[in-house]
């Protein structure tokens, strides 16, 4: 029987359970098999942040090895997706901090101007996903973590080791950046 990534099923539950219980033993296959079930949607997570293949992987793997030398501390108390989301988010982080230099600690008010409507309305998903990766690496970090995310600018403040205003700027930065780029696209139909 397959592991489906919805556990409804009472059977897939308990095989996930067993998976985890193997891990626990530190059973290598047991490992597998939970590396492979959950490996798109966090590698999904992390390219979010990281848009080199290479960083991404070693990234990830260093998130799982975190995640299967604290799996004893997993409680089967909710999502075992949503545990394992926490600590490849927070090797995402860890390699953020390490590697990004955060030169100035500027504070701005935030005043957005929106992009017209139409311009928004015609992007694809892969598009925008394309033009938030191209962001510099601070600021597309700061940016997912709050607009994908949901963070806020004191969590990521105290995250990724910057002050509040920091994080602040760098989404300013990055929804101007992305404003920029997508009125530069020329979105308007022609009529």
């Amino acid at each position: 029987m397959s592991i489906a990534l919805a556990y409804t099923i009472t059977s897939e539950a308990s095989e996930l359970e067993q998976l985890i219980q193997g891990c626990i033993r530190n059973e290598r296959g047991a490992q597998e098999k939970i590396y492979r079930l959950f490996y798109p949607r966090m590698m999904s997570l992390v390219k979010r942040y990281i848009d080199h293949e290479e960083q991404a992987e070693e990234i990830m793997n260093n998130g799982y090895l975190r995640a299967f030398q604290k799996i004893s501390q997993y409680t089967f108390q909710g999502s075992f997706e949503g545990w394992l989301r926490k600590i490849i988010f927070h090797a995402v982080a860890d390699y953020v901090k390490q590697n990004t230099r955060y030169t100035s600690k500027i504070v701005l008010i935030e005043k957005d101007q929106y992009v017209n409507k139409n311009h928004a309305d015609k992007l694809y998903y892969d598009q925008l996903l394309q033009l938030v990766q191209g962001l510099p690496d601070a600021t597309r970090t700061v940016f997912n973590m709050f607009v994908m995310d949901g963070f806020t600018h004191k969590e990521i403040g105290n995250l990724l080791g910057i002050s509040e205003g920091t994080s602040k700027w760098h989404l300013s930065e990055g929804r101007k950046i992305l404003k920029e780029k997508i009125e530069k696209m020329e979105l308007h139909l022609n009529m």
